[in-house]
């Protein structure tokens, strides 16, 4: 069973940057990709950022291509999210977890883990 933990979360003005960490702990797993999921207040969840652990391959939405960077630390079991340009829009609580590479954006999963989220609040 693999856990997640994110961390990072805060609150930022507008055009601020964040960098979320979603530390990894437990054995490897078939969902090999890590994704980035985000749920803003009245909104539905989607996908917004991952990276393949096997290939370090990445991929992001549109709405946050160009201000996102997802990276990984394999020494420390840590994914990486760095916002820049962060807009109001951008406020959610941002989760991460375990997928397979295929299903990198899809809300409904499946999911091999699951972790607890971190909040982000940007303000105007």
């Amino acid at each position: 069973q693999v856990q997640l933990v994110e961390s990072g979360g805060g609150l930022v003005q507008s055009g601020g940057s964040l960098r979320l960490s979603c530390a990894r702990y437990g054995s490897t797993s078939r969902y090999e990709t890590i994704a980035w999921f985000r749920q803003a207040p009245g909104k539905a969840r989607v996908g917004i950022s991952c990276i393949s652990s096997r290939t370090g391959s990445t991929r992001y939405a549109s709405s946050v291509r160009g201000r996102f960077t997802i990276s990984r630390d394999d020494a420390d079991n840590t994914v990486y999210l760095q916002m820049t340009d962060l807009k109001p829009e951008d406020t959610a609580v941002y989760h991460c977890a375990t997928v397979y590479w295929d299903d990198c954006f899809d809300a409904r999963g499946p999911f091999g883990s699951w972790g607890q989220g971190t909040r982000v609040t940007v303000s105007a």
